[in-house]
């Protein structure tokens, strides 16, 4: 009995001491509390991240610039190519006739025709994959393409070497970013037109 006594009082001390809620070691006022929490700069801190740009946004930002960076660079692949054989063209053209194509005729001819150039080149680049520059691809290229193979055949040496270089190099442009359909279309419509109109090349 005497045990079951003093196992009821120990519960009993126990549960009244669990009851009584333990005071904390150093009591500050609301003000003190504040001013610890100002001077600590968690809020900054939490605020500032919570206005931090995530990494998402970042790697979005990013995707959003990155494909006027990939057309530059695409054009500027292309832009490179194209002016040499612009330059090249205009070389041929000049020993065809006997002539020398000096570092001024191409001088003259890189500054008139290169910044045009790279425009057509960077604006049909972006568009290429359409089905509307497809097509515009197509019927530049049947216009270029015979017109140049005329003046090689029956136009006059001076009109030629002003025509000639630039005509080969948008014809060759088009063919390049024309689908292999359109192409090929494009190569059996200039010899049918060389067959049709006789043409002959010395």
């Amino acid at each position: 009995m005497t045990n079951k006594r003093k196992t009821a009082n120990v519960k009993e001390a126990s549960s009244t001491a669990a009851k009584i809620p333990s005071k904390p070691l150093i009591q500050l006022s609301e003000e003190e509390q504040w001013r610890l929490i100002n001077e600590s700069g968690v809020l900054h801190e939490v605020t500032a991240a919570e206005h931090a740009p995530s990494s998402e946004g970042i790697k979005q930002r990013k995707e959003e610039d990155s494909p006027l960076a990939e057309e530059i660079f695409d054009a500027v692949v292309l832009i490179i190519p194209f002016t040499f054989l612009l330059v090249m063209m205009e070389i041929l053209i000049h020993q065809q006739y006997g002539k020398v194509a000096t570092l001024k005729i191409l001088a003259d001819k890189l500054i008139s025709g290169v910044p045009i150039l790279s425009v057509f080149i960077f604006y049909t680049t972006r568009y290429k994959s359409h089905r509307t520059m497809q097509f515009t691809f197509f019927v530049i290229a049947n216009v270029v393409g015979p017109r140049m193979v005329y003046l090689l055949s029956r136009g006059s040496w001076l009109v030629n070497m002003k025509q000639c270089p630039p005509l080969a190099t948008i014809w060759v442009y088009t063919i390049f970013q024309l689908d292999l359909g359109p192409a090929v279309l494009n190569l059996t419509f200039v010899v049918a037109y060389v067959w049709w109109k006789e043409l002959k090349f010395k």
